[in-house]
């Protein structure tokens, strides 16, 4: 018999969900199933799928156990695991998007998202069109008979703008629409879209879930109205990740609360003490009450995770290039999410409507597990080799 976890804290559950031991003799971690072929005892089991798993691509206890850690975060009807963080938008957008269909897409949005939904979506004849982070209920004036999807992303990604989820999904169901969201940067324990409206839940768990830089891997939550075709797509795309990958990131969410919470603590520190730097003219970060959407971020997360940007007060590419080559600690990477400080020079040319910062380059920085003080020195040092 499971345990019953409700009501009990992000870190009990963390360190319990997702299987029980007395399933696997008491071994405290699920088995992982490398599987292909699955052998039925007989012809007629065989002929009408008379038994739980069938084929490896169709799941087995490695990715079940997964699947139902993050039911447990999440709230939903169901959840899969695809190789990418991208490919965890690709599958939910195949699954409910055609031919003549219409799709609004948050202007903030992760770069890959924008590349597929302007090549493979648009070939397939796919109508896209970007909307400002902070449109909120207004989003209704962009809805068309044929919008199937509104695809946000809060904060955005790069810039941290915040969305009105709860009055885009007002908007976007009364037309009609399938509410989607990436919610990477606030995992399921510092938001929870679907208790706020939202359809389907997206997340690279190569970020915070897996936590440790080395696995690629991303879930998709869907509530009971869309889980039948989310799962059909997802089956019928054959996109199911690796059980050694699924594991990983399956023994990467019993810490994932602990490494969150220190994170937060460190990026909240170090952003702070960068917005009293002159040689800082904005640091964008949704839990400083100088952030537009700060209020937003106050009344529907519980948390903040430890990525965010700071616009450099003059300057361009020579000044962000001199910032990172001055860098020792922060490595220079695309990823975040993981246990080292990663810095990168953002690139913001992709933006159709949402406004940039004109005050300088954007640097985005992903706080560690490191110790502050030394963060900190070596931001010093890399903000003085930018003005010099």
């Amino acid at each position: 018999m499971a345990r019953d976890l409700s009501g009990k804290g992000n870190n009990t559950r963390l360190a319990h969900i997702g299987n029980d031991p007395r399933d696997y003799h008491g071994f405290v971690n699920p088995p992982v199933v490398h599987a292909s072929t699955v052998l039925f005892p007989d012809a007629e089991t065989m002929a009408g799928h008379k038994q739980k798993y069938t084929y490896g691509t169709r799941g087995t206890p490695t990715s079940d156990a997964l699947g139902a850690a993050i039911d447990a975060l999440e709230g939903s009807a169901g959840t899969v695991a695809v190789p990418s963080g991208l490919a965890a938008v690709v599958v939910p957008m195949l699954a409910f998007l055609s031919a003549g269909d219409h799709v609004l897409i948050v202007d903030s949005v992760y770069f890959p998202t924008r590349r597929f939904a302007d090549t493979m979506l648009k070939r397939m004849g796919v109508e896209v069109e970007y909307y400002e982070p902070e449109l909120g209920a207004d989003i209704a004036s962009r809805m068309k008979a044929n919008t199937k999807v509104v695809f946000t992303e809060s904060p955005g990604s790069n810039t941290f703008e915040m969305q009105d989820i709860p009055a885009i999904v007002e908007a976007a169901h009364a037309g009609g629409a399938v509410v989607m969201m990436d919610n990477t940067w606030a995992t399921p324990l510092f938001f929870k879209p679907l208790e706020h409206g939202v359809d389907i839940s997206i997340h690279a768990a190569t970020k915070y879930p897996a936590g440790h830089s080395d696995v690629l891997s991303g879930t998709v939550s869907a509530n009971e109205k869309c889980w039948e075709r989310l799962y059909d797509t997802y089956l019928t795309l054959g996109v199911c990740a690796g059980p050694d990958d699924v594991y990983q990131v399956l023994r990467g969410l019993r810490t994932m609360g602990v490494r969150l919470e220190r994170h937060q603590q460190s990026a909240l520190e170090i952003a702070q003490w960068l917005e009293g730097r002159d040689d800082v003219a904005r640091v964008l970060h949704p839990a400083l009450p100088s952030h537009p959407g700060h209020e937003i971020w106050k009344r529907d997360f519980s948390g903040a995770s430890g990525i965010f940007s700071i616009v450099l007060n003059g300057g361009g590419k020579e000044q962000a290039h001199a910032f990172l080559d001055a860098l020792e600690i922060f490595g220079l990477g695309y990823s975040w999410g993981g246990f080292e400080s990663l810095a990168v020079h953002v690139s913001l040319g992709d933006r159709v409507v949402a406004k940039a910062p004109e005050e300088g380059p954007v640097i985005r920085l992903q706080i560690g597990l490191e110790d502050v003080e030394d963060l900190k020195a070596d931001i010093d040092k890399a903000l003085a080799a930018a003005k010099a």
